[in-house]
Formats: C-alpha cells, structure tokens, sequence
C-alpha cells in the first residue's frame, strides 16, 4: 500500500488540507534528482504523479510511483539522507516544508499524534517488508512474512477508502488527475 493511504487515512480532513496549503507542487524533470544521497532535505514529498527510483551508491533499489511518501526517515531523525531519488519518468511531487511542519506540529500535539502514528505506522510495515526480503528465521517464517507483508492490516482497512478519497482530492485540489 502507498504510504500517503497510510497518513491520509489517519490523518483528518482538514489536516490534509493544511499540508495541501503549506505544500508546494514541483515538477522534476526525468534523470533528476529530487533527493540527493548525504545532502539535507528541506521537505517532506508526496509524489502526486510520474515515477521516480532510489538509488544507493548508484545501485537501483526501489520504483517509487503516485502515492509514495519521501523524505520521512530524515524528517525523524534529521540525517541527511541514505539514498539519492531520481525522476525515472517527469514527476509531480508536492513538496511540504520541514519548517512549516515541524512549527505546527510542535504547536498542535493532535495533529503531531496522528502524524507521527502515521509515521511510524508505515515505517513498521516497512521494516516488516524488509525482514521478510532478507529472509531472517526460517523457511517457514520468511513464508509467512511475505505473506503477511502483502496483506493490509485489517485496523487500517477501514481507513483505505477514506484515505483514497483523501489522496484523489488532494490531487484535484493541486490540478493533478486522480492516480
């Protein structure tokens, strides 16, 4: 699942139209980098539309399509980045200023708990993800964590259409067709 389903179905309504006030569209053209390994990021991305690919050290790691949320991991811990991202087609990303976030989430804790659950939501199912790829334990468990890994917790279930619409609006909102 897209991680922008994950903050858009637990974050509410006018949230979401908050990042979409503060937020800035960019278009990065095909081969550029939006993020650059070992460089700091000043924003937090929800790409909207195009594709782009993560790289370390040159090496292909990930496709990261319309949905994707970028940037997180050095918004929690504010290093620079692992990994560098460049546009593998002309992409659209909305880009949310650090500053601008961290401000208002140091002065709204209810926004700042549904953020950070998001977060940390998405980085677990990520971690999770991950340990099934490298196969820890046995056969049989590196089956069922894939297996789970596929699957969407049943919690957020609910929140997956509501997070859709969310995304689909958000997209209409920027000038964006729904993905």
């Amino acid at each position: 699942m897209r991680k922008a389903l994950y903050l858009m179905g637990i974050l509410d309504d006018s949230d979401v139209e908050w990042l979409a006030s503060i937020g800035r569209r960019s278009t990065i053209l095909k081969g550029h980098a939006l993020i650059c390994e070992g460089e700091t990021v000043d924003s937090l991305f929800i790409v909207l539309d195009g594709g782009l690919e993560v790289t370390v050290g040159g090496k292909s790691m990930a496709t990261l399509l319309s949905g994707e949320i970028l940037g997180e991991i050095s918004f929690v811990d504010a290093r620079p980045p692992s990994a560098t991202v460049l546009a593998s087609r002309n992409s659209t990303v909305l880009a949310i200023p650090r500053e601008k976030l961290n401000f208002r989430l140091n002065s709204d804790p209810w926004l700042a708990t549904r953020f950070f659950r998001a977060l940390a939501t998405f980085l677990a199912v990520r971690l999770r993800m991950t340990t099934a790829r490298l196969g820890y334990g046995s056969a049989a468990q590196d089956i069922e964590r894939q297996h789970d890994a596929d699957e969407i917790d049943l919690d957020m279930m609910d929140s997956v259409s509501l997070a859709a619409m969310r995304f689909d609006k958000l997209l209409k909102r920027l000038g964006e067709s729904p993905a």
